[in-house]
């Protein structure tokens, strides 16, 4: 939900494995498993469990590991040739839907997006003419346009200011802005300092009409040129999704070890997501609801400005990829 989130420090990227086979050792050395996550529950703890399980030692590679601030960041490494796989939230699919990589699978829903406001506000109607912060091509950005909406507003009746996710900690707790479009956990952080903030909005209250999805992505080359490749990176991941699956709140503590960060506000995430198994992920893939899904972010991509033509979801979204993994 850019895409979002770089609140803690992460920890190293994964110990070289030794002993490769060949033709796998090549993925590693080639930089082909160049991948990009966001330090948040939904995002890191598949590479927490992948590392902890020795799911990618079982396919026989090392992946490289990045972490970023947010979705849009990634898929701007992968237009530069850095990047191959990475994490990203809802508000960043516009991404994807205008050809700039490709989905190749779904992580999880979220409900951890808000629209607070400092005291006083008591509805989103009370934002017009406000200062609202707001990371562009997010979930924040995402849940603040669908809730204008909802309340007949547009997201010109605000004052927009563009903030970095980890910087509207700073700028709402110094009452420097009314209101912002942000997300769990940085809120936790926010309430530290404001307890009595407002949330005027929440992404449940759009689901299942919207699902804030998280997604997983690719560069178009590399689905191009080595499938394969996208292939592994899959099969390690759908393990993982499972063991998350089956095993919550172990899936915590190896988050949390992994992150280095707050329990508690790790297990909040955590339990604000609807978490999916690689077989029901599977069978919503195929049934045709996840380019459902896709195909509603790009109308709303549409209304809102962000796209005039976004590519139909059988273009973006590598279903049969998936699947076969």
């Amino acid at each position: 939900m850019l895409t979002r989130r770089h609140l803690f420090k992460t920890a190293a990227a994964l110990a070289a494995v030794s002993a490769l086979p060949l033709g796998r050792q090549a993925f590693a050395q080639s930089g082909e498993l160049t991948i990009g996550y966001i330090a948040d529950f939904p995002n890191a703890s598949v590479l927490a469990i992948a590392e902890d399980q020795k799911y990618w030692e079982a396919e026989g590679v090392t992946p490289s590991l990045k972490v970023f601030t947010n979705g849009p960041l990634q898929i701007q490494a992968m237009g530069a040739g850095s990047l191959n796989f990475g994490t990203i939230g809802p508000g960043a699919l516009w991404l994807p839907a205008s050809g700039k990589a490709k989905v190749i699978g779904v992580n999880d829903i979220g409900f951890s997006d808000r629209v607070i406001a400092q005291a006083g506000f008591g509805s989103i109607a009370d934002l017009k003419g406000k200062k609202v912060g707001v990371p562009q091509g997010t979930s924040g950005d995402m849940i603040l346009r669908l809730a204008l909406a909802k309340a007949g507003l547009s997201i010109d009746d605000i004052s927009v200011v563009p903030l970095d996710p980890s910087v509207i900690v700073t700028a709402f707790t110094s009452k420097q802005i009314d209101a912002a479009g942000i997300w769990y956990p940085l809120i936790d952080a926010i309430k530290q300092h404001v307890p009595d903030l407002k949330e005027l909005a929440a992404s449940q209250d759009f689901y299942p009409a919207h699902s804030f999805i998280n997604a997983f992505v690719a560069r178009n080359e590399i689905v191009e040129s080595n499938p394969e490749v996208v292939k592994t990176f899959l099969r390690v991941i759908k393990k993982a999704i499972d063991y998350r699956a089956a095993n919550l709140e172990r899936s915590i503590e190896l988050t949390t070890a992994f992150l280095n960060a707050p329990a508690a506000a790790t297990a909040n995430v955590a339990h604000s997501r609807k978490l999916l198994t690689s077989q029901e992920l599977d069978a919503l893939t195929k049934d045709g609801t996840v380019n459902g899904w896709l195909d509603d972010f790009n109308k709303i991509f549409v209304e809102f400005g962000k796209l005039e033509k976004p590519l139909p979801p059988a273009e973006y979204y590598t279903a049969d990829l998936f699947t076969s993994a």
